[in-house]
């Protein structure tokens, strides 16, 4: 195995040696319409465009000659401008873009961006990932799984592709053993690659496709088939994590350590699972990867895509946020009918940090949800510290000394290390430290992941230590202290006052000779239980991480007409599968479940959702699934008090403060009233055109080199877009925005419709009211007017209340300018 691997590197050394040292890969756009939206016009080629929400026809003839026909192209085109070495073309796309990815010297990009039929040619960029409880937090088992059957048929024949790391597919989230046979989905036409060093397939009916995307990662150099393995198999954690949370199988068991954390299950437990392995562990992705794996997705047949990626800022090649290779892609993926739920980042609380940007994009923020795990210490002197500490406690009653690590060091050598965070038992007296409490110091390195908590459990468990603390003395900005589950007693004391407490009582209970030497160790103390969860009624809460709004349209951070994030979920603190070959995160290498946080593990939440949703309105399009998980979302927490979110103090210290739309977007999620939602804001391809001609600063060919369409439909204004929020970035004297509604009930209903908004904007609705039959549809309008200019925005609200209780209600945020 390790001459093969040797082999395959010396042919990448030697490829990319003969290509040139200084290649780069490049996405190249060209002319001629992709699939989805040719119309025909070329000689012996019929028309293959979809009309908007209409699946790509895979067994067709005309479709697969007219996609052979493309990649002909591309590929006769570097045939004509450059001699054969000198460079290397990595994917033809052909279905939802027409373009391709080559990996070629800087010099040759000119040739290539005046030659006859290329739109545009772009440099990669990368991605990065955007790193249970929750089925019962959002009633699903009660409320939402008995519609459709019952947990053992909640996303029956729905298909969720995972654009992620891969999959662990031995994990029992992911087994058939226990479950109904699955039956053939002649829909879904993906194919699965055979693991190759097992040789078996990675498909078992649940996981129904499983392919990998790495030529771009090979070209730029960063591929390691030793780690990142050349398979859909998962090197790294995060992959199988997001797949268990949107779709893993209901009721397994999650131990860790000789303890049971409860029941892990997805929230459409029986939708199948296509896998599109486009990240690695320690480079993240490329664009040129990832677009490939959209297109093969879509092809392939995919009902929802779980997108828990995204790139570090707004793309720099292109002028506006939405127009990207990789935006662009999803637009068409859209069109195609498939629902796209993204990670909206994790560069919160400070605003401007979304990296999910599109109206065609569900754009999804993190939440924190009722469990909390907490733990405390108990001092001597009878003072009480509270902290994290997912482990169980120390004998009850019986207290035990308190041995700090730099006070139990073995020899000199310990000079090259930092014996204080307790990484290296070999470093410690064992003698000294046997049947005590050894104190660590939470240092840089946790915040980095050179150190992790799990092996300063290993250390002390070593030692024979009766526990651990870790004490956090300087508090890094940013930095979150998640309770990490661990065999031995133990406990980070998160707060710097409280572990200054802990140092004070230690200092001062510990003689010590002249030399600094300890004479004994006379502190005491004890270790709580942290095992249990808390549950608290202050949840749902917006993560301090999760990325904030306003939205932006350009480079240059230009306020966009448009709201998000979209939508609020769970993303705090989420147990669901891992990989043992993971290494994404130290503190669970080899474990087989992980508890994980991050806007990347809300958006599967959504995915698996709306997976529900669209198997209850199989006829619906993405942007009624979209409009029915808003409308229908709370701004309340479980006390009813409005959502507050995370921030940062003055001091640094997090707190907490009233949350805004531009924290949680429509509200956060409520699945059972997105079943039955009553009306629907629904939009389609020629909506998101509209949309994007409409945008100040677009040019109409701007917009065609990405679209292949020209501006043929203005809506006005950006605003008017038929979204489920209505943002006014720009709001002088008077404005009307346009909506329409769609009734999605089974009988005829009347709203009452009223309308809410900070004192600097006045705001006005009309009609008051109307009556809708089933699928009839009918227009508002939404004034806003200047009162007052207060240099920031105001939030408001329209909100229709339904005669047989449906209520549905959309965001609204405007700032004011007197010209």
């Amino acid at each position: 195995m390790r001459m093969v691997e040797l082999l395959c590197t010396v042919l990448v050394l030697l490829l990319s040696l003969l290509i040139n040292g200084e290649a780069e890969v490049y996405m190249v756009m060209m002319e001629e319409e992709p699939v989805i939206s040719y119309r025909g016009g070329i000689p012996g080629f019929e028309a293959t465009a979809v009309e908007s929400d209409e699946k790509i026809d895979t067994t067709s003839e005309v479709v697969t000659s007219y996609a052979k026909h493309l990649e002909k192209k591309h590929d006769m085109l570097l045939d004509m401008l450059f001699d054969s070495g000198t460079y290397q073309k990595l994917y033809s796309y052909r279905h939802l873009i027409n373009g391709f990815s080559v990996h070629m010297p800087p010099e040759q990009v000119e040739t290539l961006r005046r030659a006859p039929g290329v739109i545009s040619v772009e440099r990669d960029w990368k991605v990065h990932r955007l790193t249970t409880h929750t089925p019962q937090f959002l009633g699903l088992p009660t409320g939402v799984w008995p519609t459709g059957g019952g947990f053992d048929r909640a996303g029956e024949d729905i298909v969720i592709g995972f654009v992620d790391s891969g999959i662990y597919p031995h994990h029992p989230s992911f087994s058939t053993h226990h479950a109904d046979p699955y039956r053939p989905l002649p829909k879904y036409k993906g194919k699965c690659e055979i693991d190759p060093q097992t040789k078996s397939e990675f498909c078992n009916g649940k996981i129904i496709g499983a392919q990998h995307f790495a030529e771009a990662a090979k070209a730029a150099g960063v591929f390691n088939p030793a780690i990142d393995f050349a398979s859909p198999l998962d090197g790294d954690g995060h992959g199988s994590h997001i797949a268990a949370i949107a779709a893993g199988n209901n009721g397994i068991p999650v131990r860790m350590h000789g303890h049971e954390f409860g029941k892990a299950s997805g929230m459409a437990p029986r939708a199948r699972i296509a896998v599109y392995k486009a990240l690695y562990r320690l480079f993240g992705g490329f664009i040129a990867d990832v677009v490939a794996a959209i297109d093969q997705a879509v092809y392939d047949g995919v009902d929802i895509l779980s997108l828990s990626l995204g790139p570090n800022s707004p793309p720099a090649t292109t002028k506006t946020t939405y127009l990207n290779p990789f935006d662009a892609t999803l637009l068409a993926a859209v069109k195609a009918g498939v629902f796209v739920a993204q990670a909206a980042g994790n560069g919160g609380p400070f605003p401007k940090t979304l990296v999910s940007y599109s109206p065609w994009i569900t754009s999804v923020a993190a939440a924190i949800d009722d469990r909390r795990y907490k733990n405390h210490l108990t001092l001597g002197n009878g003072k009480i510290l509270p902290g994290l500490g997912l482990s169980p406690s120390t004998r009850l009653n019986q207290t035990y000394p308190l041995v700090f690590a730099n006070d139990v060091l073995l020899g000199s050598s310990v000079l090259k290390y930092n014996p204080s965070d307790c990484q290296r038992p070999e470093l410690l007296n064992k003698k000294l430290v046997e049947g005590k409490i050894l104190l660590c110091g939470y240092s840089f390195s946790f915040v980095s992941g050179t150190a992790s908590i799990k092996k300063v459990a290993e250390t002390a468990k070593k030692l024979g230590a009766a526990g651990f603390v870790l004490a956090v003395e300087n508090s890094t900005p940013g930095a979150k202290y998640d309770p990490i589950p661990v065999c031995t007693p133990g406990i980070v004391i998160t707060d710097a006052t409280k572990s200054a407490d802990l140092i004070d009582y230690y200092n001062i209970s510990t003689p010590r000779d002249w030399t600094g030497r300890v004479k004994s160790f006379n502190a005491i103390g004890s270790i709580g239980d942290g095992l249990m969860p808390i549950l608290h009624k202050s949840a749902p809460q917006v993560a301090l991480f999760s990325a904030r709004g306003p939205n932006i349209k350009d480079f240059s951070f230009g306020d966009a007409d448009l709201l998000k994030p979209d939508i609020l979920a769970p993303g705090s603190l989420i147990w669901a599968a891992w990989s043992p070959n993971g290494t994404d995160e130290a503190n669970f290498m080899g474990e087989g479940f992980a508890m994980m946080s991050g806007t990347s593990m809300a958006a599967p939440h959504i995915a698996g959702i709306a997976a529900l949703v669209k198997q209850k309105h199989p006829e619906w399009s993405p942007a009624a699934i979209k409009s029915a998980l808003m409308t229908t979302s709370t701004e309340l927490d479980r006390a009813g008090r409005p959502l507050q979110a995370q921030q940062y103090s003055e001091t640094e210290a997090m707190k907490l403060g009233r949350a805004t739309p531009f924290d949680y977007g429509s509200g956060h999620v409520n699945p059972r009233a997105a079943l039955d939602p009553g009306l629907v804001f629904d939009a389609g391809y020629t909506d998101y055109l509209g949309f994007l001609c409409t945008t100040p600063g677009i040019n109409a060919h701007e917009i065609r080199n990405f679209t292949n369409m020209r501006c043929n439909y203005t809506m006005g204004h950006p605003s008017n877009l038929n979204s489920p929020s209505i943002t006014v970035a720009r709001l002088v004297k008077t404005f009307t925005v346009t909506r329409t509604v769609t009734n999605v009930a089974d009988e005829e209903e009347t709203y009452v419709i009223t309308a809410r908004m900070e004192p600097a904007i006045a705001i006005e609705v009309k009609p008051s009211a109307m009556t809708l039959r089933p699928g009839a549809s009918r227009k508002l309008t939404v004034s806003l007017t200047v009162r007052s200019v207060s240099g920031g925005y105001s939030f408001g609200k329209v909100t229709m209340k339904g005669s047989r209780g449906h209520r549905v209600r959309i965001p609204v945020v405007a700032m004011g300018y007197w010209r």
